[in-house]
C-alpha cells in the first residue's frame, strides 16, 4: 500500500488539471465552430495525462539525481530522494509512461489524420519532442529547467502548441486568432510553475538550479507573477473584444477573484509550506478559466 501511495505522490495528481487545460481549450474552440470530435478529445486527454505524469516522474528523478532534493528542501519531499521509490524503479516508471503516452498519441493521430499521413508524421514529431521535453526538463547531464528555460517550455507546450495543436486535431484548421486564448493558457500555466519556483527559491539557489525565480530574486519574481496573471487576462479580453458574440463570453471574469487571491498569496506568504497550496490553487484556477471561457464561447 505504501508503494502505491508513493507512486501516486510521485505522479503529483494535483498537476493534472493543468495538463487538461490546454487540450480542453482546444476542444472548446473546436466545439464553438461545431467541429468537436469526442474520440480526439478522449485520446488527447489520455496522451496529455501520461505526458504530465512522465514529466513529474522525470522531475522527481532528476531533482534527486542533481541534489536539489537534499536535506535542506522545504517543499514536499520527492519519492526518490526519500527512498520511497528507488532510482531504478523510477526510471522504469519513466519508460512505462513514455510508452503509454506514445501509444495513445499514435492512436490519437490515426484517429485524427487517417487519410493524411503527412500531417500524421508532422504531429508525431511534435509528440516525440513533447516526450523529450518532459524527460529532459530536470533529467540528463544538462537539464534545461536548471538553466531557467522551464517557463518558456511551459508557455509553448501548455499554451501555444497545446491549444492550437489540440484545436487542429479536431478541426484541421489553422486560425491565428486563437493565439490569444492559447497565450492565456500558457501564461497561467507558467504562473503555476512560478509559484513552484518561488516556493523552492532558497533550495534551488543552494543547489545551483537557476530557475527564473532564482535569477530574478523573490521581489522581482513576484512582479513577474503578477505580470503573468494580468497579461493572461488581457489576452482573453482582447480576444473577446474582437470576437464578441454574446455576454456569456465574459463568464471567465468569474475567475478573477481566484487569480487575484493567488497573486496576493505569492506576494505575501514567505514560507514554502504556506505557498505550497497555491500551486494547486493556481492549477485549478487555470482549469476553471478554461471551463468558463470555453462554455461562454459556445453561446
Amino acid at each position: 500500500m505504501q508503494t502505491v501511495k508513493s507512486w501516486i505522490q510521485a505522479a503529483r495528481l494535483r498537476t493534472l488539471p493543468l495538463a487538461l487545460a490546454s487540450i480542453g481549450m482546444g476542444a472548446f474552440l473546436a466545439a464553438s465552430i461545431n467541429l468537436f470530435n469526442l474520440s480526439v478529445f478522449v485520446l488527447s486527454a489520455l496522451t496529455t495525462i501520461f505526458l504530465q505524469i512522465l514529466s513529474n516522474f522525470a522531475n522527481d528523478y532528476g531533482d534527486s539525481f542533481h541534489g536539489v532534493d537534499g536535506a535542506h528542501r522545504e517543499g514536499p519531499v520527492r519519492t526518490v530522494q526519500s527512498g520511497a521509490i528507488s532510482a531504478k524503479a523510477m526510471k522504469t516508471g519513466m519508460v512505462v509512461t513514455s510508452v503509454l503516452s506514445l501509444i495513445f498519441g499514435v492512436w490519437l493521430l490515426i484517429e485524427a489524420f487517417a487519410s493524411n499521413p503527412k500531417e500524421l508524421f508532422l504531429f508525431l514529431g511534435i509528440g516525440i519532442l513533447a516526450i523529450l521535453a518532459a524527460i529532459t526538463y530536470t533529467s540528463g547531464t544538462k537539464p534545461y529547467g536548471y538553466a531557467g528555460l522551464g517557463d518558456l517550455s511551459v508557455f509553448l507546450f501548455f499554451g501555444i502548441v497545446g491549444v492550437l495543436g489540440s484545436f487542429y486535431l479536431h478541426s484541421h484548421i489553422i486560425s491565428w486568432q486563437y493565439l490569444l486564448p492559447a497565450s492565456t493558457c500558457g501564461l497561467f500555466s507558467t504562473a503555476v510553475l512560478n509559484v513552484n519556483n518561488i516556493r523552492d527559491i532558497k533550495t534551488d539557489a543552494l543547489s545551483g538550479k537557476k530557475s527564473v525565480a532564482v535569477r530574478l530574486g523573490r521581489e522581482k519574481a513576484v512582479i513577474y507573477h503578477w505580470a503573468l496573471l494580468i497579461l493572461g487576462i488581457i489576452c482573453s479580453i482582447i480576444y473577446i473584444y474582437f470576437n464578441f458574440k454574446s455576454y456569456y463570453q465574459w463568464l471567465f471574469l468569474l475567475c478573477l477573484p481566484l487569480l487575484f487571491a493567488n497573486g496576493l498569496a505569492v506576494q505575501q506568504k514567505q514560507s514554502a509550506k504556506e505557498l505550497d497550496p497555491y500551486l494547486k490553487q493556481m492549477a485549478l484556477s487555470t482549469l476553471l478559466y478554461v471551463l468558463t471561457f470555453g462554455v461562454g464561447n459556445l453561446f
